[in-house]
């Protein structure tokens, strides 16, 4: 989560014109290693404002992205994605009917990720200050880990006041399944599953950038 705020999801920037959205990742691991990840951004429950908005050409001083515009940029993410080794089965859904966007693709291990986010950094489909080094896994010791990120507070403090709206009801959504079961974790703010195979951590992008919520997490597998 980053890039200077104002900049955070360069994917749709149309989320930027409304505070009620989603942003989800789900990471699915398998014992060996490789696995499958998806990320999808959710502006439905502003389907209607967005509508309205995306047939105006400013709002609040900002250029409002067209359809074509967003449409090139998630492309050009896949494109990217499909390029980096251990990454593969690249797909992309765009639905702007209900303004929700998904990207997923399978993987041989899951620092394959980390690699593909730097791309997309390096070919400022993300912005220059998005943390990348995300994930790592060791099927061997079955250790995995949800890196520590940097705190957002000073960048969301030079924002303006219609700026800081954007996040107010934003939520961010983090899920993870493993084929084996979870022995133990160090961040409480996960739910784990009664069947131990996987965990969500969920709040309001505000909690995260304050630092009530973090997503860092050491698990340890059976």
């Amino acid at each position: 989560m980053k890039i200077t705020l104002k900049r955070l999801l360069i994917l749709l920037p149309l989320l930027f014109l409304t505070s009620c959205f989603d942003i989800l990742d789900k990471v699915n691991v398998k014992a060996d290693g490789s696995g499958e990840y998806s990320i999808i951004l959710n502006a439905s429950k502003s389907k209607t404002r967005l509508a309205s908005i995306s047939k105006m050409e400013t709002i609040n001083g900002k250029k409002v992205p067209k359809k074509s515009e967003i449409e090139s940029k998630i492309n050009e993410g896949a494109r990217i994605f499909k390029g980096v080794p251990g990454i593969s089965n690249v797909k992309t859904s765009m639905d702007f009917d209900n303004y929700i966007i998904k990207l997923s693709c399978n993987f041989k291990k899951i620092e394959n990720i980390n690699a593909g986010l730097e791309q997309l950094k390096a070919k400022n489909i993300l912005g220059k200050m998005t943390p990348t080094h995300i994930y790592s896994h060791n099927p061997v010791k079955k250790t995995f880990t949800r890196n520590k990120i940097n705190t957002f507070k000073s960048d969301y403090d030079k924002l303006s006041a219609a700026d800081k709206e954007v996040f107010n009801n934003a939520k961010y959504i983090s899920v993870l399944q493993f084929e084996n079961r979870v022995k133990s974790q160090s961040n409480t703010f996960y739910q784990l599953s009664p069947n131990k195979k996987a965990m969500k951590l969920e709040g309001n992008i505000l909690d995260f950038i304050f630092e009530k919520k973090q997503v860092q997490n050491n698990i340890i597998l059976q």
